[in-house]
């Protein structure tokens, strides 16, 4: 969940009479926990000699190396990856030298969130979709983590491109017309567990050596998804979960639309061609983060998100074929 965005805001403004004052800029608000260092027994590669994973930095991503995703891709070299970011637009000769390609929540422009149109432009054109699906079929992995409205909406038309449909808004536990309940219901965490279903018996939470098994994970807000049959399911909102649908971001009433969306999907894992792809909804969970004055943890350092770390290194592992490759028949992955 990002809570503030990255020019100043009015924070549920239309939920309270008494309006709250402007946040203060989301530099200040959201900075990466640089403390956050989660133990890994066996790193799958020597340092820097695994895949190059590449984290698109190239289309006014909220999440960035050196920013918010500095705990993921320090997560992830210290696994052994190498990394880089990718600032130049995605065609087959940017990604020629990438082996797993993370986009974390494009923008289509540096504008306020409440200046984008609706439906939400997309962030990327027409010809970096093409190359993105054709560079996955010959062998590419793509991990695609796109958020709320209207991070989901800037990533839609790349997320279509593979048969998930992403849904511009905001995925909850609920609706209440009473506007403090229905605040309240922003803090209350999304957790999705092996034990009920929400969180599949997968390789990506099986994990592939003692002690990387995942039972829980927590996500922080997100957007709902629908899956095409040939996906894999990993994160399944529960009952009763809707989707807030505003026309501007962070801008509800009790006459806001909503989608039912108990049953759909906010992670998944699909095969295609020679290829492999991730798909997330929600960002913060990939990240440890410190929020506000009091620097409360959001993230892979929350409560209750002590395991998101490890089901980040499994869905690596898998994307770079560690774990469950396929059979040769299905198009095996080198």
């Amino acid at each position: 969940m990002n809570l503030f965005r990255p020019r100043p805001i009015r924070f549920f403004a239309s939920w309270f009479a008494a309006a709250v004052s402007l946040a203060p800029p989301a530099a200040a608000q959201q900075v990466s926990d640089r403390d956050y260092r989660p133990p890994i027994a066996r790193p799958a590669y020597a340092a820097g000699a695994g895949p190059r994973l590449c984290l698109d930095e190239g289309h006014h991503n909220f999440h960035t190396l050196d920013g918010r995703y500095w705990s993921f891709g320090e997560l992830l070299r210290r696994d052994g990856y190498a990394l880089q970011p990718l600032r130049a637009r995605l065609s087959a000769a940017s990604l020629r030298d990438c082996s797993i390609l993370v986009i974390a929540n494009a923008q289509p422009g540096d504008a306020d969130w409440s200046d984008y149109p609706t439906p939400t432009p997309s962030a990327f054109d027409a010809g970096e979709v093409r190359a993105v699906r054709r560079w996955v079929e010959r062998g590419g992995r793509l991990w695609l983590i796109a958020d709320h409205m209207p991070l989901a909406g800037a990533a839609a038309s790349l997320a279509r491109a593979f048969g998930v449909e992403f849904l511009d808004g905001f995925a909850m536990p609920g609706f209440d017309a009473d506007p403090q309940r229905r605040a309240a219901l922003f803090q209350r965490p999304t957790v999705f567990r092996r034990g009920d279903g929400s969180l599949a018996a997968h390789a990506v939470t099986r994990g592939g050596a003692p002690g990387e098994a995942v039972e829980q994970v927590r996500s922080f807000t997100g957007q709902a998804f629908r899956l095409p049959p040939q996906a894999e399911p990993v994160l399944t909102l529960p009952p009763g979960y809707v989707s807030l649908q505003p026309a501007k971001a962070w801008r509800f009433d009790a006459d806001t639309p909503r989608v039912e969306v108990g049953g759909w999907s906010q992670g998944a894992v699909l095969r295609l061609g020679r290829g492999r792809a991730a798909f997330f909804g929600e960002a913060a969970m990939f990240s440890a983060q410190r929020q506000g004055a009091q620097g409360k943890p959001m993230g892979m350092n929350a409560p209750g998100a002590e395991r998101n770390y490890q089901l980040a290194l499994n869905i690596a592992h898998w994307l770079s074929g560690r774990l469950d490759a396929p059979p040769a028949a299905g198009g095996a992955v080198p």
